[in-house]
C-alpha cells in the first residue's frame, strides 16, 4: 500500500508528523492483512486499506484532500478486481466520505465503470453511500497550501508534494485487486482530472499480470499509461514485477514525470518503485514479514 509519493525529505518532516504518518500505514495494513488472513477477498482487502487512509488527514484522500484553485476539494478513485477485470471510478465527487466506497458500487451496481462529478454524486446518494460536509474535507494543512500556492502565483502544485492513497493484494483465492484514491493536485481547474481513477494509467488489476496502484503527476502517468504497461510487461514479457516497474517509471522520468508505483501478482511477489524523496508505503505478507517506510534511505 502507498500513502503517496512526492519531494518531502526527512529533514521536511517533523517527529510528530513521521509518528502520525507511520501509524496510519499500520492501521491501513492491519485492515487490509486482516480480511486477507480470514480469508477475505483481495477486494475487500483494497478497500479496507484505502478507506483507513481516505479518513486519516494526514493523506491527500478523502479527508485532507488538496483544494481547488477555488478552494473547493473534488475527490477521484478507483477500484479493479483481478479476477475478472471488473472495473469501478469516478472522478470529481465532493460529498462521499469514502470514494473508493463508491468506486465500489459503480463497479458491483452499474453498468457503467467511471462516473463523474454531479452524476457520481447523485449515484452515491441514491445508493445510501455515506455522506460528508466539506468541513469534514478540508484541514487547515491543505488550506496553508493552497494559500501559499495562489501567493506565488498560482500554479497548481507541480512538484506533487502530497499524493495519493492506494493498496494492491492477493488473497488466499490467488485472486489480485488494485484501488487508489485522491483529492489531486494543489490548485487544480477546471474539472482536471488525474491518473487515479484512469483505469490502466492509475490504478489496474488483472490476475494473469499484476495488480498495480499509481501516485505521482497524473499527466505523465496518463500518457504512459503506467499502470496497464507494467501488467502487460508482467503478462507478456514475463519480467519480474520490479523489473517491469523500474523500466516504466523510467518512462515517466524520462518524460519529466515524478512519483510512484506499488505492485502485486498471483504469485505473492511485490514491489513498489519511485523516483522522488519519499514514497510513504507498506507491506505486509502472510508470512508475517512487514515493512513500513517513508522515505527513499529507509526499506
Amino acid at each position: 500500500m502507498h500513502g503517496g509519493a512526492g519531494a518531502i525529505a526527512r529533514s521536511q518532516t517533523s517527529p510528530e508528523t513521521d509518528t502520525a504518518l507511520r501509524a496510519a500505514l499500520n492501521r491501513a495494513l492491519e485492515a487490509g492483512s486482516g480480511i486477507l488472513s480470514r480469508s477475505g477477498s483481495s477486494l475487500d482487502a483494497v478497500e479496507s486499506a484505502v478507506r483507513v487512509l481516505e479518513d486519516d488527514p494526514h493523506f491527500n484522500a478523502g479527508r485532507g484532500s488538496a483544494f481547488t484553485f477555488e478552494g473547493k476539494t473534488e475527490l477521484d478513485a478507483a477500484i479493479m478486481d483481478g479476477s475478472d477485470l471488473r472495473a469501478g471510478s469516478v472522478a470529481g465527487v465532493t460529498a462521499t466520505r469514502n470514494p473508493v466506497t463508491l468506486a465500489r458500487a459503480v463497479m458491483e451496481k452499474s453498468a457503467h465503470v467511471l462516473l463523474g462529478r454531479e452524476g457520481a454524486d447523485a449515484f452515491s446518494r441514491e445508493h445510501g453511500i455515506e455522506q460528508a460536509d466539506p468541513d469534514w474535507f478540508a484541514v487547515p494543512e491543505r488550506r496553508r497550501q493552497l494559500d501559499e500556492l495562489l501567493a506565488n502565483g498560482g500554479k497548481f502544485d507541480v512538484d506533487m508534494k502530497y499524493g495519493t492513497v492506494g493498496a494492491v493484494a492477493l488473497d488466499q483465492a490467488g485472486h489480485i485487486a488494485a484501488a487508489t484514491s485522491t483529492g489531486g493536485v494543489t490548485g487544480k481547474r477546471w474539472g482536471r482530472i488525474g491518473d487515479s481513477p484512469l483505469i490502466g494509467a492509475g490504478t489496474y488489476a488483472d490476475d494473469r499480470g499484476a495488480a498495480v496502484s499509481c501516485t505521482g503527476a497524473g499527466e505523465f502517468f496518463i500518457r504512459e499509461s503506467v499502470a496497464f504497461q507494467i501488467n502487460a510487461r508482467v503478462r507478456f514479457l514475463g519480467e519480474s514485477l520490479q523489473q517491469a516497474a523500474d523500466t516504466v517509471m523510467a518512462e515517466v522520468k524520462a518524460l519529466g514525470g515524478t512519483g510512484g508505483v506499488i505492485v502485486t501478482d498471483a504469485q505473492g511477489h511485490a514491489a513498489w518503485s519511485f523516483n522522488t524523496a519519499s514514497l510513504y508505503r507498506g507491506r505486509a505478507g502472510s508470512d508475517g514479514d512487514r515493512i513500513v517506510a517513508l522515505y527513499d534511505d529507509e526499506d
